[in-house]
């Protein structure tokens, strides 16, 4: 299950209630923190126009396929990565971990629908009001980029930019099997849902 959303759209936060959710039911579970599968930040800013860096070489999808989806499909082993980097000092890391049999994964970032991984059965997007997600996610960042000024620049300038790219190229929203209006994170709505075979043809 992937969660799909603009930069603050509150993925993460949906992930981790959505999880809980699930884990009520008695079936079990997995959450995979996208946090642990950037590109390291040389690749992340190789020369290239900044928004357009972002969008394309932030988050590493081929290890998720590889490493986490594959091995926990029909067939895998369930031994996956949990990581293979580590955000604050950018360095790569290996750390893994073995899944309980018939578990649920839940994975969220921002351009899965790129490329998506075929592994994935479900993809769920939140829509949210670009201004309210814009001010969760300074809100969010401000302390780690310098402040709210510093946040808004980086916002403006790369991150809430990559996503306009995103929605513009890709249409995720519209590709999405379930659509959930997150604007208010305390008040989702759900806007449509889709069977998944006319979603990624399988």
């Amino acid at each position: 299950m992937g969660i799909d959303g603009a930069c603050g759209a509150g993925k993460s936060t949906f992930a981790r209630e959505l999880l809980a959710v699930i884990s009520a039911t008695g079936r079990p579970a997995v959450l995979v923190n996208s946090d642990g599968f950037h590109h390291v930040r040389e690749r992340r800013y190789q020369g290239r126009e900044s928004t357009r860096g972002y969008y394309e070489d932030a988050y590493d999808f081929e290890s998720l396929a590889d490493m986490v989806l594959r091995p926990l499909g029909p067939g895998g082993t369930r031994e996956y990565a949990v990581r293979v980097h580590d955000l604050a000092s950018d360095n790569v890391v290996d750390e893994w971990a073995i899944a309980p049999r018939h578990a649920i994964v839940i994975f969220d970032a921002t351009f899965i629908q790129r490329r998506p991984p075929r592994a994935i059965d479900d993809v769920i997007y939140l829509h949210a009001d670009e201004q309210a997600a814009m001010a969760r996610g300074i809100a969010r960042d401000a302390a780690a980029m310098g402040g709210s000024d510093s946040a808004r620049a980086a916002y403006n300038a790369r991150y809430m930019a990559a996503c306009r790219i995103y929605l513009a190229e890709q249409n995720p929203r519209g590709r999405a099997s379930i659509v959930i209006n997150h604007t208010d994170p305390a008040a989702p709505v759900v806007e449509r849902t889709t069977d998944r075979q006319s979603v990624f043809g399988e």
